[in-house]
């Protein structure tokens, strides 16, 4: 199985990425890719600065790409998080995800953004339109609620 993890300041191609992961594979039917993109919150954010744990990210992705190939029958996975300052419309994270069907490709796509979202140790913090101090990111009940639904067995 074809797998990258990394965690990197510069951008991704997130078209080259999946050409990497699928080049010369027959045995794959499907492909599921997500990109999360920084948004301006309504015009209202200038940045967002993502840090990290060098080493323990990079081991809390790899975690959590483990457990997505033991629940589904993945041929291949891609998952890149952005850190540092990212301006509104670029990409923060890339997930691919390949497998024989499509059923655990989307899957496994969506389990690994839910444990992202939730999991992943990196911190977010905003940079305002209007020079304020920006506040760090608290996390969301609604991405805990969506990492739930995979620990009971749904």
């Amino acid at each position: 199985m074809r797998k990258t993890i990394r965690v990197q300041t510069e951008p991704f191609d997130a078209a080259a990425e999946a050409a990497a992961l699928t080049n010369g594979r027959t045995d794959i039917g499907a492909l599921v890719s997500f990109v999360g993109l920084c948004r301006d919150e309504a015009g209202t954010l200038a940045a967002l600065e993502l840090e990290h744990y060098p080493g323990m990210a990079e081991a809390e992705l790899a975690r959590i790409a483990q457990e997505a190939e033991s629940r589904w029958p993945l041929l291949g996975l891609t998952l890149i998080h952005r850190s540092g300052k990212l301006l509104p419309g670029e990409g923060i994270v890339l997930v691919l995800a390949a497998s024989a069907h499509r059923q655990a490709a989307f899957a496994a796509a969506e389990f690994l953004m839910d444990f992202l979202k939730s999991r992943a140790p990196f911190w977010k913090k905003e940079h305002r339109a209007d020079g304020t101090p920006g506040l760090w990111v608290e996390a969301k009940d609604a991405d805990e609620a969506a990492l739930s639904r995979w620990r009971s067995g749904d």
